[in-house]
C-alpha cells in the first residue's frame, strides 16, 4: 500500500498519514511534484508532453505533464521529482537541474469506475533543460504511451482551446511562461 502525509493548503505535512486510494476516496489534501520538461529546437521553445496509456483508470491517452507523481509519506518533493523521472522517462538527473517554479493546489471530483475520486493537491512545480528525442526517454509502459514535443506557444493554445486531449491545468502553464521570459 502507499501512504501519503496529509498536507495543510501550503504542503506542510500535518503528521497525520492516509492510504492513497481512501485520500482520493474522502478528499484528504496531499502532495505531488510536477517536472516540465523544456528544450530550443531550431530556435522555437518546447515542451515535453507525456500520453497517458490507455489502461490509466484516469485520463487515459490524454497529454499531460512531462513527469509527475504523488510523494509518498516521509518523503519530499525534490527527491520524488527525481525518482518519477526516473520511472517514468529513464532520466537520471541531479536537485540542482530542477529549477523551482512554485507552488499550486487544485481540487478536482471525478468518477472513477462508479466511485466517487476527490483530487484534493498541494503541488511543486519544476522546470528540466533537456535536449534529447523523443526515443531517447525510457518510457514507463504501464504509464506512458508515448513522448511528444510541442512548441511551447501551440501547448499553451492546444490546452486553452481543448485541441487536443489532456489533462493539463492552462494556469500551470501560465506559471511556467512567467519563468521563461
Amino acid at each position: 500500500m502507499e501512504y501519503f502525509d496529509i498536507v495543510d493548503e501550503f504542503g506542510n505535512p500535518t503528521g497525520k498519514t492516509i492510504e492513497r486510494t481512501e485520500a482520493h476516496r474522502v478528499g484528504a489534501r496531499h502532495r505531488t511534484a510536477h517536472v516540465w520538461i523544456f528544450r530550443k529546437k531550431e530556435g522555437n521553445l518546447q515542451i515535453l508532453l507525456q500520453k497517458r496509456c490507455q489502461q490509466k483508470d484516469s485520463f487515459p491517452g490524454c497529454y499531460d505533464i512531462s513527469s509527475a507523481g504523488h510523494i509518498p509519506a516521509g518523503k519530499d518533493y525534490v527527491e520524488s521529482a527525481i525518482r518519477e523521472l526516473k520511472e517514468e522517462l529513464g532520466l537520471t538527473v541531479l536537485p540542482e537541474e530542477l529549477h523551482y517554479v512554485g507552488m499550486q493546489s487544485f481540487f478536482q471530483k471525478g468518477d472513477f469506475h462508479g466511485e466517487d475520486f476527490l483530487d484534493n493537491q498541494v503541488f511543486a512545480v519544476y522546470m528540466l533543460w533537456k535536449d534529447l528525442e523523443e526515443n531517447e526517454f525510457a518510457l514507463q509502459t504501464e504509464e506512458i504511451e508515448s513522448v511528444k514535443w510541442m512548441d511551447f506557444e501551440d501547448c499553451m493554445d492546444g490546452v486553452k482551446n481543448h485541441r487536443f486531449p489532456h489533462c493539463i491545468f492552462v494556469e500551470e502553464l501560465e506559471l511556467l511562461k512567467e519563468h521563461l521570459v
